[in-house]
């Protein structure tokens, strides 16, 4: 339903301005005002997707209307109409920010065709005003996924490496236990480098069986192998001018280690199945909780592409190494879970936060939420030491 508004001084035209524009369209909600500074108070009061007025009133003209909803509404738009049209009022009213202008007495084709364009066109800017808005909440809401919470030392020291490294297209090694955030690395990585605006693509090497790792990393033709029903793209097509993320890359397969270091030498993939080479411009990013030079001694890792990926090393470090930040990071997830759970934040009682400091974290920064879960749906408010000792400590 569109909501315009009439402002008109004479009501004889005001009259047939809204039975013109009810027959037109019975959705169309009409309201009226006598004089342009009735007309600026319901603007500033209501909102209208278009506004049809007169330009000479007494009092407050249509121009000086114009002029002053535009500075609070700017994107209203107006339909000047007069009696004493000629060219320099059109102009005027059009250089002011009106949509358009229609001389008295109006044809009524041209009027109604200028009421539903101007309409369409309200109607289009406030579609994007409200995508814009919903991309700058996703972008937030995704910001604050891969937030680095914590001020320590160690902390900080990675956030100094990634601020050097990221505006350089270096590959670089992540390494750390499990569950110590060395994904949030990468995206920070990402996200203040120049390729930001381009996809950030995440293969698990440990997760995908090594049957099937080839074809997920290059891409395969179809009938290559049962079940390649269609043509696939692979991970380096897909982060093309864009970063690959290789999280739990010492799992990988020593077949897909060949092709992947092919792949950063040459800068081309081939599919599975295919034989034309595809050329790739792949920022690469691993990570791995494991000890590649180990790997390396048991011929599990290619020690030339440990080479080609550890160009930058960063060492993320486990909690244990870290409790200064749970007091943060507890506040952090607390907020956190109460979001996603639709409830008030629950606080932690300064004792209930020193017991978790005296706790062993073997698993890192993911045993901490998973911890702080746990007390906020089975802890009371505030969360006491007791509620530590009897939920977690055991």
């Amino acid at each position: 339903m569109s909501k315009i508004l009439i402002v008109e001084d004479e009501t004889a035209i005001r009259n047939v301005l809204k039975n013109i524009l009810t027959d037109e369209d019975s959705s169309w909600e009409i309201s009226e005002a006598a004089n342009g500074t009735e007309g600026f108070e319901m603007l500033q009061k209501n909102d209208y997707d278009l506004v049809i007025s007169d330009i000479k009133m007494p009092g407050m003209d249509g121009d000086e209307l114009l002029k002053k909803t535009l500075e609070i509404k700017p994107d209203v738009p107006f339909l000047m109409i007069s009696g004493h049209g000629d060219i320099e009022i059109a102009v005027n009213s059009i250089k002011a920010g009106a949509y358009d202008f229609i001389s008295k007495p109006p044809d009524l084709n041209r009027l109604l065709t200028s009421i539903r364009n101007a309409l369409d066109r309200k109607n289009l800017v406030t579609q994007n005003k409200n995508l814009k808005q919903e991309n700058k909440a996703l972008k937030r809401k995704v910001s604050a996924k891969y937030e680095m919470i914590g001020e320590s030392e160690h902390l900080n020291h990675i956030r100094d490496m990634v601020d050097k490294v990221a505006a350089t297209d270096a590959r670089v090694l992540i390494i750390g236990p499990n569950g110590t955030g060395k994904e949030l690395v990468a995206h920070h990585i990402h996200q203040k480098s120049d390729r930001n605006k381009m996809p950030l693509v995440e293969v698990n090497c440990a997760a995908i069986p090594s049957e099937l790792i080839e074809s997920e990393l290059f891409g395969h033709m179809k009938g290559s192998f049962t079940g390649a029903h269609k043509d696939k793209a692979g991970k380096f097509e897909l982060a093309n001018n864009g970063t690959l993320f290789l999280d739990e890359v010492g799992d990988m397969s020593l077949s897909a280690q060949a092709k992947v270091l092919r792949a950063l030498q040459e800068g081309k993939v081939t599919r599975v199945g295919g034989d034309k080479e595809i050329s790739v411009d792949v920022r690469v990013l691993a990570a791995t909780n494991k000890d590649l030079k180990e790997e390396i001694a048991e011929g599990k890792f290619r020690e030339d592409l440990y080479h080609r990926l550890a160009v930058i090393v960063i060492k993320v470090p486990g909690l244990d190494d870290r409790k200064d930040d749970i007091p943060e990071l507890v506040n952090h997830f607390a907020h956190q879970i109460a979001e996603s759970h639709g409830q008030a934040v629950k606080r932690f009682s300064p004792s209930a936060l020193e017991a978790l400091k005296d706790k062993s974290w073997s698993g890192n920064i993911r045993e901490l939420r998973n911890v702080v879960e746990r007390l906020i749906i089975l802890g009371g408010n505030p969360i006491e030491k007791n509620d530590v000792e009897l939920f977690v400590m055991k």
